[in-house]
């Protein structure tokens, strides 16, 4: 059964200032609950080919999993790992609503193997929570940075 977790909000804030922050990956564990650490394996900036080391709790695990950037664009950033029981491609896109608000989407996707896969609808109901958790952190972040 693939995973398939796609999530949404509002941010009242510019596109730039939105993208530009959620796409660095420094700035994930600070609005990613899971997240504990990221070390770049390639010189910054990010580019397509850059490659990361996340380090995450998940499940009750702790996970290490490399990322590499397939996709990079002002609108939109694709990453994916193969290393692991479950590959796993993450994206993020961000739309204008008007001026001050843009629409951040955040995809994970990927096919559990192994014993991963029995547990493939529990995943992905964990894996939406966290994400709506995750972009309502980011949210309040940017918005009261602004505010302040």
């Amino acid at each position: 059964m693939a995973v398939d977790v796609v999530t949404e909000t509002v941010i009242a804030r510019p596109l730039t200032e939105v993208a530009g922050y959620a796409r660095d990956p420094s700035n994930a564990p600070t609005w990613y609950a899971n997240i504990t650490s990221v070390r770049w394996r390639t010189e910054p900036p990010l580019a397509v080919g850059s490659k990361l080391d996340f380090v995450a709790h998940f499940l009750g695990r702790t996970l290490r999993y490399t990322y590499e950037v397939v996709e990079l664009s002002p609108g939109r950033l694709v990453m994916r790992t193969a290393q692991g029981p479950f590959p796993m491609e993450t994206s993020y896109t961000w739309q204008a609503v008007d001026a001050d608000h843009t629409r951040m989407t955040l995809r994970n996707r990927g096919e559990p193997g192994g014993f991963a896969r029995m547990g493939a609808g529990v995943m992905a109901a964990a894996m939406r929570r966290a994400n709506t958790r995750d972009l309502a952190a980011l949210k309040q972040l940017l918005e009261a940075a602004a505010a302040a």
